[in-house]
């Protein structure tokens, strides 16, 4: 899960089985942040006692129901009373403290006039008392006129597992001066990401050595080395966090959104969320809705507590392969330029002859199967990846490797966050909601799903097994919206932002979580499918979030824009993004 510019990539994303994510960031071209994915070591410790859930029946048909459904509907929203006076009394604390902010810490790489500082949040808000965390605040003031200006607009780029520290320089992009005028960009880590109380599961080295190769059709001996993988990586999980690891979950990331907001001197909250931060922010929404002054939602995660999560990455794989025949066809159509065949199937051959190639030898040692297939996912992401992807795939069948190496090799130096954001990113998961217990239910569904949609669907297992083997216990999915009884109808319009053939969160989410929010409004961009929308090339989207945050005024329940441009060959290769492995989207994604 990564994303592409400012916006993450959603939630439920993975690549290979090194499982590298994408989370979304601004749809600049430079992603706010990056994580990578991958399972490994340890040993076991009883942190606490499993819940049993009975395992979801095989099928498709079967993917519209939880594993653990039948419990749902008795579980309050958000939690007990205990949580809920934990979170107003920590909220009381942090407003009285409020955040001292100075110079950042040289850690965070982020220069003046950004500042930072800290919040403190309870680790377990049913005991708000007991252990406490920090989580790592970044700021940039509004550039406008004291009389226009509006308060802290937070920003969240998604994952789970994702770093908004970096938002305030979105401050200096074109694309945000209006709504950097108004506002002080806020961001942030979340628990365990960064500087935030890190989580860890294994050492950032082990993490880095993903399997050189990951087969297209994994056999019998694949699957049961996926399943040792994914049980010794939640070994590593329980014994490096101990008692910690309970505590990262969806609910306490949206609690401590409202500390945040009350440590900021905000009466209500203006946030902006992308991919995974959809999510958990729609959740606050839903346990807060009188403490929201404005939200946008941009890549939108599905809601619906029957999705999260296992059934949201069925959906997510097979929205990839559609996302993967774009591709195939936009190279087809420039044949005289990359000669890979003038079909999508003919452009399909030449990848599974690079594939082939890459088996047998990994390009400069270190490209093999699985990160071939981790880079060209980004161009499920982004169309920034279009053209380096042609044209790295086109010189390496001609014998030249060096595109390929510089677009898939691990850059050692990202090998710590990389790790540090699968774990929070897997915590996550696997804390916030059911799963299937059993590899059977597993296999056959992603047999069955692997038919139709080949390209991602055994990596997205890769990434998400852990959960089927977690032994703690944990939540069930709060009902987003709607069925919330005293607070429905509390909630101020927000805006939701949705690319139609977007893969990392397939449009249907977007519809969805539109469909429990009555008073939302809707903002689709035909015919596309860039994970974030805010910030990037298409004018018309931009024009409306900044319309909304400056006013407070919705374009009605339904709007649409017309696709930003496809992207055409240049003459001398385009840059890659910023990141250099991740799409490009903040605002503008999981």
């Amino acid at each position: 899960m990564r994303a592409a510019v400012l916006y993450g990539i959603l939630g439920p994303l993975v690549l290979s089985v090194a499982m590298t994510t994408l989370l979304a960031t601004p749809a600049t071209g430079r992603p706010l942040a990056a994580l990578a994915p991958g399972p490994v070591v340890a040993t076991t410790s009883a942190i606490a006692a499993p819940r049993s859930a009975p395992t979801a029946t095989a099928g498709p048909a079967a993917w519209s129901r939880s594993p653990a459904s039948t419990a749902l509907a008795a579980t309050p929203p958000g939690g007990g009373a205990a949580e809920a006076r934990g979170v107003t009394l920590a909220a009381r604390r942090a407003a009285a403290r409020g955040i001292a902010f100075r110079r950042c810490p040289r850690a965070e790489h982020l220069a003046a006039p950004v500042t930072c500082g800290t919040v403190s949040v309870p680790l377990d808000y049913a005991h708000p008392n007991g252990k406490r965390i920090s989580l790592t605040v970044s700021r940039i003031r509004a550039t406008g006129p004291k009389a226009r200006r509006q308060g802290a607009l937070v920003y969240n780029p998604g994952g789970p597992g994702a770093s908004g520290m970096a938002f305030p320089e979105y401050a200096a992009d074109t694309a945000f001066h209006r709504t950097a005028a108004a506002y002080d960009f806020v961001g942030y880590a979340p628990r365990g990401v960064g500087r935030s109380a890190p989580l860890s599961c294994q050492k950032p080295t082990a993490f880095a050595k993903a399997p050189a190769n990951f087969p297209a059709s994994p056999t019998a001996a694949f699957k049961r080395k996926l399943v040792t993988r994914a049980r010794a990586y939640v070994r590593g999980c329980v014994r490096r966090a101990g008692a910690r690891l309970a505590h990262f979950t969806t609910l306490n990331n949206a609690r401590d959104l409202d500390v945040l907001r009350a440590a900021l001197g905000e009466k209500r909250l203006s946030f902006m969320g992308a991919s995974y931060g959809t999510y958990y922010g729609a959740v606050y929404a839903t346990l807060f809705p009188r403490h929201v002054r404005r939200m946008v939602f941009d890549s939108v995660v599905n809601p619906d507590p029957w999705q999260i999560w296992y059934r949201d990455n069925l959906d997510q794989s097979l929205a990839f392969e559609r996302r993967w025949r774009d591709w195939r066809g936009w190279v087809a159509r420039h044949d005289a330029v990359y000669h890979l065949g003038d079909t999508a199937d003919r452009v399909l051959a030449s990848y599974e002859k690079a594939r082939l190639r890459l088996e047998r030898t990994p390009a400069g040692g270190v490209v093999g199967t699985a990160r071939f297939q981790n880079a060209f996912l980004r161009t499920g992401y982004n169309d920034a990846y279009w053209d380096p992807s042609a044209r790295a795939l086109a010189d390496y069948l001609r014998g030249d490797p060096d595109r390929l190496i510089a677009l898939a090799a691990p850059d050692p130096a990202d090998a710590a966050s990389d790790e540090n954001g699968n774990a929070v990113y897997t915590a996550v998961e696997c804390n916030d909601a059911p799963w299937p217990r059993t590899w059977a239910t597993w296999d056959r569904d992603n047999t069955a799903l692997a038919r139709r949609a080949p390209f991602e669907t055994w990596d997205n297992v890769a990434m998400n097994l852990p959960c089927a083997f977690w032994p703690l216990r944990h939540d069930y999915p709060v009902e987003v919206g709607i069925g919330t009884g005293p607070r429905r109808g509390t909630l101020p319009p927000v805006l939701l932002l949705a690319a139609e053939r977007d893969a990392a969160t397939p449009y249907a989410g977007a519809k969805e979580l539109w469909r429990r929010l009555p008073g939302s409004s809707l903002v689709t961009e035909r015919k596309a499918g860039t994970h974030g929308l805010w910030g990037g090339s298409n004018a018309c989207v931009n024009r409306y979030v900044d319309t909304y945050l400056l006013t407070g005024k919705t374009p009605g329940r339904t709007a649409s824009c017309a696709p930003r441009a496809e992207p055409e060959p240049l003459p001398e290769p385009a840059p890659l993004p910023e990141s250099g492995k991740q799409p490009a989207s903040v605002p503008g994604t999981p």
